[in-house]
């Protein structure tokens, strides 16, 4: 019972966490007089994946490498196979063709980068999170550069109201939330990364299929909620976005800067299952993208089977 009670408080605080610190660190963005563009690449799309790198960060301290790189992983494969499948369930989407040639090709990059250093070196050394985060910089400069050449900076992110109040808040307050959020995000991750720990042990399961499954579905709760409610609102760009983005910032950003605090080795019960999964989920998103005007319950429905296959696939 108390382990079910850490998993569902932690994930709450996760979910509670990373909605505040978007909240936040966007009003103080504003009030700053930050471009909404950097704050669509940076904070928003950093503020999603926060829960997972803050979980990330303290499984791999307690130990437990399976739970922080089967949670990028399985976030990953749920982001597009499980979150996106349920936005568009529910409310399909336009699908925003700059988007893909850009932000999916880097996206499919950073897969199968990842995949080539889980099969060839089988560990995340600390000079392979520097290069990651140095690979996560430059996407964001190079991203940056070319929406400001592109003249479409001012409007590409205006959709992410749905995230703060139309009058903004005062800078302290901005500030407020965010630390507030960063607070939750903090002891919702420890709790989390405690119950999984001990529900692994007593159920027998491998942490690696816990940070596959039960974490990384926890952890990518925030991209729904952003997603879903951008769908509903009809901000097609920003639902679509966010997934690529949060995709990106998982193997760039949070294995990297988990790195860098902690080398990481592979497990050894993450095979060729999972990676085939990892790298599928990607391709079929680029392919839906690539030759549909929109990704609409169809799509979703293959998307969410596909989940439910590699589900079972990992408890058999």
């Amino acid at each position: 019972m108390e382990t079910v009670l850490l998993l569902a408080a932690g994930l709450a605080l996760l979910v509670v966490g990373g909605e505040a610190v978007v909240r936040g660190a966007v009003g103080v963005a504003r009030r700053l007089g930050v471009s909404e563009l950097l704050i669509g690449l940076t904070l928003v799309g950093f503020g999603t994946s926060a829960p997972e790198l803050v979980t990330s960060i303290k499984a791999a301290l307690a130990g437990s490498p399976g739970i922080s790189i089967g949670n990028v992983v399985g976030s990953n494969i749920s982001n597009i196979l499980l979150i996106l499948a349920t936005v568009v369930l529910i409310k399909p989407i336009a699908v925003d063709p700059a988007a893909v040639r850009r932000d999916g090709a880097f996206m499919a990059a950073a897969t199968l980068l990842l995949c080539a250093l889980g099969i060839g070196i089988g560990e995340l050394p600390q000079w392979v999170g520097a290069l990651l985060v140095a690979a996560l910089a430059t996407y964001l400069v190079v991203a940056a550069l070319m929406e400001r050449h592109n003249g479409a900076a001012a409007q590409m992110h205006k959709a992410e109201s749905h995230i703060h109040d139309p009058v903004p808040s005062p800078l302290w307050m901005s500030l407020a939330v965010a630390l507030a959020g960063l607070a939750c995000l903090i002891f919702g991750a420890d709790f989390l990364v405690q119950g999984a720990i001990t529900l692994a042990r007593l159920a027998g399961v491998s942490e690696t299929i816990i940070g596959l499954t039960v974490v990384a579905v926890g952890t990518s709760l925030p991209e729904l909620v952003a997603s879903l409610a951008a769908a509903i609102k009809g901000k097609a760009d920003v639902a679509f976005g966010n997934i690529l983005g949060s995709n990106i910032y998982n193997i760039l950003g949070i294995l990297g800067v988990t790195a860098l605090i902690i080398p990481l080795p592979f497990p050894p019960d993450m095979g060729m299952r999972d990676w085939i999964a990892l790298v599928g989920s990607a391709a079929l998103l680029i392919l839906y993208s690539r030759y549909r005007a929109r990704l609409g319950r169809p799509e979703g429905a293959v998307m969410l089977t596909l989940y439910g296959g590699y589900c079972v696939a990992l408890f058999a």
